[in-house]
């Protein structure tokens, strides 16, 4: 019997290159992978599913379909927290997928199976992280296949990567996870999303190709810190006059609030919310990683917040798979 696991980091979202029916692709996510927090997935060949966790039960069913395999017998080891922005259905979905196929003597085939296991449909950072992490461009979905409603579920390909650079090593990412509602998800976020499409203005999509060619991607080829967090702080904020209306603001509460809290800390640089939030983050690196802590902590302490602070470096490379002992990359 052969035993599986499979273990992958969280992923920031930045944002969005466009919402916007008026221009050519729609999407286009814009994030970077994660060394911690991680989910861990172990799989054995089995006849039928077996899982105490309602949510990989679900994936496992569709990764045994897509795999044409009999069963799978899986324990979640470690888990991402869900919908707060970290990416936890897609790193969950893929290592589920990863996970049986191995335990299977199966290649899984990641990005052709993802829109079977329900991912990539928006975004395709959170496939695009867990094959290869580093900070990730993908060119987004042709708009003339949208119209207020996405194709039908698995009826997509994963949007292509058009940049990836690998962040420095001394970079770390302040992952602030405060106890709050959890971010939109499944139809909730369908609706949203359908909402904030209708009505993009697609300038906005103009102002952030250029922060994406003039700024980002030159700052994040030469790893310079500080450029490459305005970078993304503009991108967020230019985010978030699209989900004005459907979050409340520019960051949904309370995300706004520690967002306000972290630009006034010298340390950190490209603070901002991930995805619908609430996960606030921001950039520094390993020598002033202790202060950006600190100001986090007491963000969450002057809002009345509970909540986990995290320091992660980026990662430089995607899923990390042990099967009967060799432990390789996925």
């Amino acid at each position: 019997m052969t035993t599986a696991t499979v273990s992958v980091g969280a992923r920031l979202h930045v944002g969005f290159q466009n919402l916007s029916l008026a221009r050519e692709r729609l999407y286009g996510g814009i994030g970077v992978a994660l060394e911690e927090p991680r989910v861990t997935i172990t799989a054995e060949p089995a006849t039928d599913i077996r899982t105490d966790d309602e949510l990989v039960s679900r994936y496992a069913r569709r990764a045994v379909d897509v795999l044409s395999v009999p069963g799978v017998a899986v324990t979640l080891e470690e888990s991402l927290p869900r919908h707060v922005g970290l990416g936890s259905g897609t790193q969950l979905a893929l290592a589920v997928l990863t996970a049986t196929a191995q335990a299977h003597g199966l290649e899984a085939r990641v990005r052709e199976h993802a829109p079977a296991m329900g991912r990539g449909g928006r975004s395709g950072v959170g496939v695009a992280t867990f094959e290869d992490g580093g900070f990730v461009v993908d060119a987004g979905h042709p708009t003339a296949r949208f119209t207020t409603e996405p194709p039908a579920e698995g009826d997509w390909t994963v949007p292509p990567v058009v940049a990836r650079h690998d962040l420095p090593t001394e970079w770390r990412f302040l992952v602030v996870v405060p106890d709050a509602d959890s971010g939109r998800s499944g139809d909730d976020e369908d609706a949203s999303m359908r909402a904030v499409v209708e009505r993009a203005d697609p300038a906005v999509a103009d102002e952030i190709a250029c922060v994406v060619i003039r700024k980002l991607l030159p700052a994040a080829a030469a790893g310079r810190l500080e450029a490459f967090g305005e970078a993304i702080a503009e991108i967020g904020r230019k985010n978030g006059v699209w989900y004005a209306d459907a979050q409340g603001g520019v960051f949904r509460p309370p995300a706004g609030a520690l967002v306000e809290s972290l630009e006034s800390c010298p340390v950190l640089s490209g603070v901002g919310q991930s995805s619908w939030g609430p996960v606030v983050y921001g950039v520094t690196d390993v020598a002033h990683a202790g202060e950006a802590e600190a100001a986090a902590r007491d963000a969450l302490a002057d809002h009345g917040l509970e909540g986990r602070v995290i320091l992660a470096e980026p990662a430089r490379h995607g899923a990390r798979v042990c099967t009967g002992g060799d432990r390789r990359q996925a």
